[in-house]
């Protein structure tokens, strides 16, 4: 493991997947099972180039890295994060393959270019920004609402990125799968493969994991739900897999 500075709030945690370390803070919102679910739910090109929108401190990329040679790019709006993301590629050495950038989403394309990558990944902020009170911490309060960006404008941005033919996956709250599908065909994102995830058997889906194809031809695929615990309220061995890094679990479809 390289060495690279911390912050007095910081500490180094293990990913528990191919000896992968990263970077995180209290101050600042840590990687949930969503960001998990969508390294392992997208599909990603063999090479290529693959670009992760409100990356966070780069888990995303972190976990793609293990699935693909194609080079990375994670985008990310907040400073603070986008820092941490650097320096979680430097840690694990894979600075020469995941370039993370500060940045709008919404304006990124014109750095990155129009139709330059193979794949898109995104787990944006789930909740519209509340007319009252929100949270006094910046940092959660922009990766839980849509301060920075929407829906659409995650979706639009997806859709200037992506090549034709190419992928653009999110994971997001199971309330918004029309918002989801509707927006991504306004944008010319064909849906082609969607996921539930339910906490348990029996509940309704709490996540989806959904998937489409710039100027794809219209066909979804809805894959079997993934329902994280079991009877004993222990993780499923599909989720083990994933979280250990099994190789079963690596196309996760």
């Amino acid at each position: 493991m390289k060495q690279v500075p911390l912050l007095p709030t910081e500490r180094i945690d293990d990913l528990l997947t191919y000896d992968l370390k990263i970077i995180q803070s209290d101050e600042v919102f840590s990687f949930s099972m969503d960001a998990v679910l969508l390294g392992r739910f997208s599909s990603v090109p063999p090479k290529g180039r693959i670009i992760d929108l409100c990356t966070g401190n780069g888990v995303v990329p972190l976990l793609l890295s293990t699935r693909t040679r194609a080079e990375i790019w994670g985008v990310e709006i907040q400073e603070r994060l986008a820092d941490m993301a650097v320096r979680n590629a430097d840690i694990n050495d894979l600075s020469e393959r995941l370039h993370m950038v500060q940045g709008d989403l919404k304006t990124i394309h014109k750095t990155l270019g129009h139709g330059q990558f193979d794949a898109v990944t995104v787990n944006p902020p789930y909740l519209p920004v509340p007319n009252g009170e929100q949270n006094s911490n910046a940092h959660f309060a922009a990766a839980r609402h849509e301060i920075h960006c929407t829906l659409e404008d995650v979706v639009a941005a997806s859709a200037k990125l992506v090549k034709a033919g190419g992928k653009v996956a999110m994971v997001h709250r199971a309330t918004r799968v029309v918002d989801i599908i509707c927006l991504m065909r306004q944008y010319r994102i064909e849906p082609k493969r969607i996921r539930y995830v339910h906490a348990r058997a029996g509940e309704e889906a709490m996540m989806v994991l959904i998937e489409g194809m710039k100027d794809g031809k219209p066909e979804i695929r809805t894959l079997p739900p993934l329902i994280v615990y079991t009877e004993n309220e222990e993780y499923c061995q599909e989720l083990k897999e994933i979280y250990y890094g099994g190789r079963s679990a690596l196309e996760f479809s």
